[in-house]
């Protein structure tokens, strides 16, 4: 385990924290050239390096970190295990989980222990640096064909013999918004699409993750289809 310090860098005149980064992968290589990428960006610090699960939580015990690249595959206690051990104990991250596979068997089970979302370990630069700062801002970072494919081909349907409960809970508002998200759209989109002002999206999408409990947009997306919003 790996950790190191960070500082305010200054934005502007204005102090801004970076986005502070753990990396979590059993190969030291792999570790080396997310490092080289992330750090290449100002506002992006590595703060810390494990190389498998139970490092990874001593980490996050004594480094503050946002975001962590989890490697799916380890050996011991897995990404996906991790993953559940750290949103069961509370830390307030992101978690990016990184496959070889773009449609490992594992991905979909990472996201439902409580990942923000998933990357090919073979991704560009620009598309690891994008992932970060969209999960860190409480954005989904896979694509509308990427999560259609995992809904379709990874998990078992849902049983609609009945009508989800939650949705109860919800205006009818809500749920057009909730469906707009299922299918990819930012919050632009959505205000086009339903032709509300932006910050009333950003206000539905909150009441939305409170009344449903998820964690980000790629949660929204899950208790969607969990309540029949999404066709297979």
């Amino acid at each position: 385990m790996r950790a190191d310090s960070t500082a305010d860098i200054p934005t502007r005149g204005v102090m801004t924290r970076p986005i502070r980064v753990a990396l979590v992968d059993d190969q030291v290589l792999v570790r080396s050239g997310f490092r080289m990428m992330v750090e290449a960006e100002s506002d992006i610090d590595v703060v810390g390096e494990a190389s498998n699960g139970p490092e990874a939580l001593a980490l996050l015990r004594e480094v503050p970190v946002d975001v962590v690249l989890m490697d799916v595959r380890m050996p011991g206690i897995d990404g996906i295990e991790t993953t559940k051990r750290i949103i069961d104990a509370g830390y307030p991250v992101k978690i990016i989980i990184l496959t070889t596979f773009d449609l490992d068997d594992y991905v979909y089970q990472a996201l439902r222990a409580g990942a923000s979302g998933f990357l090919l370990k073979d991704a560009r630069a620009t598309e690891l640096v994008d992932a970060i700062h969209a999960v860190n801002s409480g954005d989904a970072i896979m694509a509308p064909s990427t999560t259609k494919r995992l809904l379709t081909n990874l998990m078992p349907g849902p049983d609609r013999t009945q009508p989800d409960p939650r949705l109860n809970v919800l205006t009818e508002r809500e749920v057009d918004v909730l469906k707009e998200i299922s299918q990819g759209a930012n919050n632009t989109e959505i205000a086009e699409n339903l032709h509300l002002a932006e910050g009333t999206v950003k206000t539905h999408i909150s009441r939305l993750l409170f009344k449903l409990q998820a964690r980000d947009r790629v949660g929204l997306v899950l208790a969607a289809y969990d309540m029949g919003l999404i066709d297979r």
